[in-house]
């Protein structure tokens, strides 16, 4: 079994704008060939940017809303404890969380950040890995 840590922008993707890129990636976690692990603050996180300007529309075009979201995304994540800080930094502080919780599960971390993809490297020599995109 996969163990993911997925950003806030491709679970956006995911669970918001139905980007078919990311629909094996879902089928992959509903058969449970894959575990989204997530904390606490992640979940927070999503939950504020649903109320951003640019969501909220798009939420609205598919007839979603927050609470609805939220569920599914309950549903699709294991919350775990926040992870202590890894040894590699991201430029982005936003981005650091997702950063630690891969490094700290051996995880594979989802994300299109490129703050994030340029410490691949670093992350892989903590026994991790960073994608813009989950393959089978």
């Amino acid at each position: 079994m996969s163990k993911l840590v997925i950003d806030t922008n491709v679970a956006l993707d995911l669970l918001v704008f139905a980007d078919p890129a990311v629909q094996a990636l879902r089928g992959a976690l509903v058969k449970g060939e894959a575990v989204w692990l997530a904390s606490v603050e992640m979940r927070a996180e999503l939950a504020r940017v649903l109320g951003y300007p640019r969501v909220v529309p798009r939420l609205a075009a598919r007839d979603l809303d927050p609470v609805t979201v939220l569920l599914e995304y309950d549903q699709l994540t294991r919350i775990v404890p926040a992870a202590p800080t890894a040894s590699c930094r991201c430029a982005d502080a936003d981005d650091q969380p997702f950063i630690d919780l891969a490094v700290q599960h051996g995880a594979l971390l989802l994300s299109k950040d490129a703050a994030v993809l340029a410490l691949l490297r670093p992350m892989r020599a903590l026994g991790a890995d960073a994608s813009p995109a989950w393959r089978e």
